[in-house]
């Protein structure tokens, strides 16, 4: 069963906020930024740290004295909002899929011409073949988890051209004190510096994407992974405000923990693994259990190797939605899937 295969992960491949050593030096540093990339002040505002797994600047630092709690309600608005519009968007994905599917089954009495139609195409065309054939391979899991590598992968190689590197680190990573508060919420979650970071963090989505899938369909799947991206970021930003301790925070961890969650809660007597130790296994229930008794001593203690908060964020959306999303939630799609279909008219 594809639970088997599940549960080889990395316990330290979460997603990890920016260092921070002080914060008085923000705004000078960004002014030498603005000043160009050949600018020498702008290499010493922004030195890079190739032994950072966190980080892709050593002194990127936040300005404490704009963490008011007053500056949570954008990014309350915007993850209800975010949320909502998500749950709709793959509600009609749903649709669309399914309407698909049967249009599909009613042209199979003509399938004999379409498949020759077809087959001079795949005949001329041998890499389009051989993708087709490729992707048809993968399981639904794996169908979801290509693109949203792929996206990963594409935000990792845009963090290397360094007169991106203003704009990656306005949008791209998350900052409760920053002027662009909310769409960072989101892009953050697709962001990597560090190619460790990248590759932990894609093994464990891959690891657990397949289960995840088949479980919950992959319209629902990705309703889960995008708004715990965003409550993720919520939940960060909420930590750092009331603790007055900013700080950038970028990885697909939140997701990744939502998903992680979800898995352990649905079946924990599954047995897991930690790659580099394969003998030693233990049930993904204990494993949940492990995760968020250490978030919950990080975020306690104010530990600042992980953003402990958005961990802590995104497991409570998994664990919230195995119990009770899963049943209550998602059915509540049905209304619009009637209304959808009203305006789609009859298949014809």
């Amino acid at each position: 069963m594809a639970l088997n295969h599940i549960g080889r992960f990395w316990l330290c491949t979460i997603k990890s906020p920016f260092p921070q050593n002080s914060f008085n030096t923000y705004r000078k540093s960004v002014r030498h930024f603005r000043k160009g990339r050949n600018d020498v002040r702008t290499q010493e505002a922004f030195k890079l740290t190739s032994g950072s797994l966190e980080t892709p600047f050593s002194n990127a630092h936040m300005d404490s004295a704009n963490l008011s709690v007053g500056r949570l309600w954008k990014p309350f608005i915007f993850t209800i909002g975010f949320s909502g519009a998500t749950f709709l968007s793959c509600s009609l994905w749903e649709y669309e899929n399914m309407r698909s599917h049967v249009v599909k089954m009613l042209k199979k009495p003509v399938k004999f011409f379409n498949k020759q139609s077809e087959f001079g195409v795949d005949k001329t065309n041998n890499l389009t073949k051989e993708v087709k054939k490729w992707w048809n391979s993968l399981t639904a899991g794996q169908k979801v988890f290509v693109p949203i590598c792929i996206l990963n992968v594409l935000v990792f190689a845009t963090w290397r051209i360094p007169r991106l590197n203003k704009f990656m680190l306005n949008f791209f990573a998350s900052n409760p004190a920053s002027p662009h508060q909310c769409l960072p919420m989101i892009f953050s979650t697709f962001s990597h510096y560090s190619g460790l970071h990248l590759l932990a963090n894609m093994y464990v989505l891959h690891s657990f994407s397949t289960g995840a899938v088949h479980s919950l369909g992959k319209e629902q799947f990705m309703t889960l992974y995008l708004s715990a991206g965003v409550i993720s970021s919520f939940t960060s930003y909420l930590y750092k405000i009331l603790r007055k301790q900013p700080g950038l925070s970028l990885g697909a961890s939140g997701s990744i923990m939502a998903i992680l969650g979800y898995v352990c809660m649905q079946f924990p007597e599954t047995q897991l693994g930690i790659i580099l130790v394969p003998l030693f296994t233990f049930s993904a229930g204990t494993a949940i259990k492990f995760i968020v008794g250490l978030d919950t001593a990080g975020v306690l203690m104010g530990w600042k190797f992980f953003d402990h908060a958005a961990h802590l964020g995104g497991a409570a959306t998994g664990v919230i939605w195995a119990l009770w999303g899963n049943q209550y939630i998602w059915p509540q799609r049905e209304p619009i899937l009637r209304y959808w279909h009203q305006l789609r008219g009859s298949i014809k």
